[in-house]
């Protein structure tokens, strides 16, 4: 389990919302220095603090944790249809050759 993906996934999200850790900080009532802790994966957040700084940068926990839970992948493929949504046909298309391939050449494919 890689729980410094929580971390990494924080600060994704405070720099998409052009926050400082000082502002996050803040609004979180934590100390800068704690939330660069999570962030560099040093700390891992209580649910408590967690809950505090998802409320913080307005995201949901999902969000936050897809990495970590295993049914995060479900979050991240519906991610992904709604971005092939969008696409042309011809570039889904070409998505869709380039993913078989990786398929093909991957040595744990489950039957």
């Amino acid at each position: 389990m890689r729980l410094d993906t929580i971390g990494q996934n924080i600060r994704k999200y405070r720099l998409a919302k052009k926050m400082r850790q000082e502002d996050l900080a803040e609004k979180a009532d934590l100390t800068a220095n704690y939330i660069g802790m999570i962030e560099r994966g040093e700390k891992v957040p209580s649910l408590e603090t967690l809950i505090a700084i998802l409320n913080a940068l307005q995201i949901s926990a999902d969000m936050v944790l897809n990495d970590v839970v295993d049914v995060g992948y479900t979050v991240k493929d519906s991610l992904f249809g709604e971005k092939l949504e969008k696409l042309s046909s011809d570039d889904r298309k070409k998505i869709y050759d380039i993913v078989d391939v990786f398929i093909r050449h991957t040595k744990h494919i489950q039957p």
